[in-house]
């Protein structure tokens, strides 16, 4: 694969290697001292000591590192950060690892034009017209968050996950080199990849009007369906995880729609139990195709068609049928109880689902009701 160029709507540069493409993004925004965010666990990886490298050319002994990125990142992540941004005199963000050190880099920029004020009191209309540039490097092809325009932090004064950006947020590059995903152990390719897989198809249903988008999310679950098995089996197969950052990448894209049900349950099983977000998403989302088609089963008539299927007069069953029997095949829990969710927060969980703000633009609406029963349907 060759390192090509495109817009959509961020600039990306993509093929293996393209992480040495680090002087783009210097010169283009005159980044002179960045700070790479990332996760602890990632420090020991050769996706980080390959990141590092790349750095290290670019901007030797001129760069530096903030590894306290939690897996499902806290808003005093962000306010770390910003304490080593402004201790080292940074000019510029460089995000390197899976969706919670992309979005940690993302509200980092916020905080940076606003350092005074709390992450959930930033007012998006009082944004200057240029944030601190970010570069966006992706390790897991799942969240897309490289092309995204919003954070999902937990807030501590809240007690749940919330969404914090906008438009202005969106990375000024992202690069996608799949030499970076290689060492993803299989059970987070598989998870990573459904994420991807969510994305796609509840932005693809979401009553949004938006063809490109519906466009770019259909092709993204054609290329996860064509690929996702082969990133799992072979995890140095190039072809395959660079398809797979690809079709992340699509599907945020294309969730600029908006997404459904199943990220609205999927983030209080993240925040409350531990439970990896594309893996959440993974459980919950047959059950909402199902709950969703019992109102309309014709919109995933496409869905069906990208998957491979042949559209029967029940095309949400067959969907949801496929999810479960594809998610078995890439080894995925099945059950909220293989992950250690006790029966008994279900209704706590529904609480906190209903303030999500995600199931609003769900096809079929939701009441907390209807969500406590999309938990004991998962469960």
């Amino acid at each position: 694969m060759d390192i090509v160029r495109f817009n959509f709507p961020t600039q990306i540069r993509f093929g293996p290697g393209a992480r040495n493409t680090l002087g783009k993004f210097a010169a283009a925004w005159q980044v002179r001292h960045p700070l790479l965010v990332t996760d602890g666990g990632l420090l020991s990886t050769d996706a980080y000591r390959l990141a590092a490298e790349a750095m290290e050319r670019e901007w030797p002994g001129r760069w530096s590192t903030f590894s306290g990125v939690h897996p499902n990142p806290l808003e005093a992540d962000v306010e770390h950060a910003l304490a080593a941004y402004l201790e080292a005199d940074c000019d510029g963000i460089v995000g390197l690892g899976g969706g919670s050190a992309l979005d940690v880099g993302k509200a980092l920029r916020l905080l940076v034009a606003f350092p005074t004020t709390s992450l959930l009191d930033v007012q998006l209309d009082r944004l200057p017209p240029r944030l601190v540039p970010y570069c966006a490097i992706p390790t897991t092809a799942g969240t897309g968050s490289e092309v995204g325009r919003s954070a999902v932090v937990t807030s501590a004064k809240l007690g749940r996950k919330v969404v914090v950006g906008g438009h202005p947020l969106m990375p000024d590059l992202a690069i996608l080199d799949p030499e970076l995903t290689v060492g993803l152990p299989s059970h987070l390719t598989a998870a990573t990849g459904m994420d991807a897989m969510t994305h796609a198809i509840e932005s693809y249903v979401c009553p949004v009007f938006h063809p490109m988008c519906d466009a770019v999310a259909l092709e993204a679950v054609r290329i996860i369906r064509e690929y996702l098995p082969r990133a799992v089996t072979t995890g140095t197969d190039l072809e395959a995880r660079g398809w797979m950052l690809v079709a992340a990448s699509m599907g945020a894209v294309a969730f600029q729609k908006d997404l459904g049900a199943a990220h609205s349950l999927a983030h209080p099983l993240s925040s409350e139990f531990g439970v990896h977000h594309g893996l959440a998403n993974a459980i919950v989302l047959p059950h909402v195709v199902h709950f969703n088609g019992e109102a309309d089963t014709r919109q995933y008539a496409r869905v069906t068609e990208a998957l491979g299927l042949a559209v029967s007069n029940d095309p949400a069953a067959d969907v949801a049928n496929f999810l479960a029997s594809f998610n078995q095949s890439l080894g995925i829990a099945a059950r909220l109880r293989d992950v250690n969710v006790p029966e008994e927060s279900l209704p706590m969980l529904a609480g906190k689902a209903i303030l999500d703000v995600c199931h609003t633009s769900n096809p079929r609406a939701c009441s907390e009701a209807d969500l406590l029963e999309l938990y004991r349907r998962a469960w």
